[in-house]
């Protein structure tokens, strides 16, 4: 959970020093994400789990083990970026490796391209699972509908995890007045799928409920919903000044606490986790300095599967 938020507010400076374009992320998330990376079955293929994540996921690839160089190099858009080798915004990973597919900035079509990993899965059979995630203000695209439809349709349900993360905002508008449901997970009511709401500022809390959804989807291959009450420490993004929020729940600071008091961790090694990640935060930039920008050639790479030419000029 340190090493997350200390990566985002890294991000979040390379970007007010003018050595970034933008920022958009996920503090305050990382009570909820953690747990679901670490229990992400990681791999490549349909055994493995299939992550669709979104801008606010970072938390859940640090989980799964991504390093803070990888995240300064895509916020700088270097040509060292193993993820869209410097051609998109922070925090919009792609590791084929792990199953991640493409995080794009449109919003919520993760939910419609869930519905194609979750299909090859159901014809694959075995117990690979496919994670969709997204928030609040998304549910009222038409892809959320779309993949609770695709997920729940008698006799051929997707063996899918929906993922909610209700921070009560979408961009600058709040929940309050947008919905006619008390909470969105109850949508999931009118498909017969299987629903669950849980408090996801609480790391324990998020681990039980995450563990126990993935164990129902991975046996009965069917979907399920579950919606994660999160905070939004940042605000929106770089557009809305990427300024610490003081009245929402710091998730990382209330577990801080909850450990102290239970004597599993003493106020020095904390402080020495926080300096760890630090250190490893200015390294990384120091490193990321020294890599270059993409050319201006490089335009036409990887358009296609292989990186086959795009180039018009020489077809």
């Amino acid at each position: 959970m340190v090493k997350s938020r200390i990566l985002e507010e890294r991000l979040i400076k390379i970007y007010k020093s003018g050595e970034g374009y933008f920022w958009i992320g996920g503090p305050g998330q990382e009570a909820f994400d953690i747990p679901l990376g670490l229990l992400i079955k990681k791999g490549r293929g349909l055994d493995c789990d299939w992550f669709h994540g979104h801008y606010r996921s970072t938390p859940v690839i640090v989980a799964m083990g991504l390093e803070m160089i990888e995240g300064v190099r895509l916020m700088k858009n270097l040509a060292t970026d193993k993820s869209t080798h410097g051609r998109n915004f922070c925090n919009h990973y792609a590791i084929p490796e792990w199953n991640v597919a493409p995080i794009t900035s449109p919003i919520e079509v993760q939910y419609s391209m869930a519905i194609g990993s979750a299909l090859a899965q159901k014809q694959h059979g075995g117990e690979g699972i496919t994670i969709v995630t997204g928030g609040d203000a998304g549910t009222a695209e038409g892809d959320f509908a779309t993949c609770l439809i695709w997920a729940s349709r008698q006799g051929h349900e997707l063996p899918i995890l929906i993922l909610v993360e209700d921070n009560h905002w979408g961009i600058s508008t709040p929940y309050r007045g947008q919905h006619g449901e008390k909470n969105i997970a109850d949508r999931g009511n009118a498909f017969r799928i299987e629903t669950n709401i849980i408090d996801g500022n609480d790391p324990r809390k998020s681990w039980e409920a995450i563990q126990d959804a993935m164990e129902y989807v991975r046996k009965n291959r069917k979907p399920f919903l579950l919606q994660a009450n999160v905070s939004r420490l940042y605000g929106h993004s770089s557009a809305s000044g990427a300024s610490f929020v003081t009245d929402e729940i710091d998730c990382l600071n209330v577990f801080e606490q909850q450990l102290l008091k239970e004597k599993l961790i003493s106020q020095d090694e904390i402080k020495s986790i926080w300096d760890k990640y630090q250190k490893e935060s200015l390294e990384a930039l120091d490193m990321a300095r020294k890599e270059p920008a993409p050319t201006a050639e490089s335009i036409w790479d990887y358009v296609y599967a292989d990186n086959e030419n795009a180039d018009w000029r020489k077809f």
